[in-house]
């Protein structure tokens, strides 16, 4: 396994006095590959945030949610997820499209307890696992670099209340997503949304949104 640690971080090492210790905990907690204790925390969440890179090498991060294990480990060194439905930019799967560099952050905050990965992906709209994920429309695939565990300190506990009725399910209607409801959304969008407002009881302004969103009603 690589060094991935530069200069810039071995300066800011020195100059607090950490450089043995960060050897040390590289030589402890970063893996080159999921170990069993890493899979079956990873497979049971139901939450994970995934840092992407732009274009332009711009850092972003986004929340991705599904039910229980649908970040599946399918060997040592590779990891796959779903894209569902989102906003329609597909912002982090673009960015995969173009470079393929990913971080996935996952925590559980009740214990606490907190999980990096690292590796680079690529996109399927073909791949056989896609089939068992309800309306997923991309599978992402990870060839993994590396993965460590970092302490929990800074984690704030929160208590899970509970799943959110929008992740896709097997044999259950996935509901439309409220914000496609506003009157200034329906010309853009997709094809067979419009049936979906009807039914949903048709459109609404964006100001009924957005009260409907401040009281936590979406």
């Amino acid at each position: 396994m690589s060094d991935f640690l530069g200069d810039d971080h071995r300066a800011l090492q020195d100059r607090f006095g950490t450089r043995r210790l960060s050897q040390r905990i590289e030589q402890v907690a970063v893996n080159d590959r999921v170990g069993k204790t890493d899979q079956a925390f990873i497979e049971s969440r139901d939450m994970f945030f995934l840092a992407s890179v732009t274009a332009d090498g711009q850092p972003t991060v986004s929340y991705k949610g599904g039910e229980r294990g649908f970040v599946r480990v399918l060997d040592e060194q590779t990891v796959v997820f779903p894209s569902y439905d989102g906003n329609g930019m597909y912002y982090s799967m673009g960015n995969i499209a173009n470079n393929g560099r990913l971080g996935l952050l996952f925590i559980d905050f009740e214990t606490p307890h907190r999980l990096r990965l690292e590796g680079t992906a690529s996109l399927s709209d073909d791949d056989a696992l896609l089939a068992s994920y309800p309306e997923a429309e991309l599978l992402v695939r990870i060839a993994v670099d590396r993965v460590f565990g970092n302490c929990p300190r800074y984690v704030h506990r929160y208590k899970r209340i509970e799943a959110s009725p929008y992740v896709p399910r097997e044999g259950q209607a996935t509901p439309l997503a409220p914000w496609k409801r506003i009157d200034g959304m329906q010309d853009v969008l997709p094809a067979g949304n419009q049936a979906k407002v009807a039914a949903a009881g048709g459109p609404i302004t964006s100001d009924e949104y957005r009260r409907n969103f401040l009281k936590g009603e979406t």
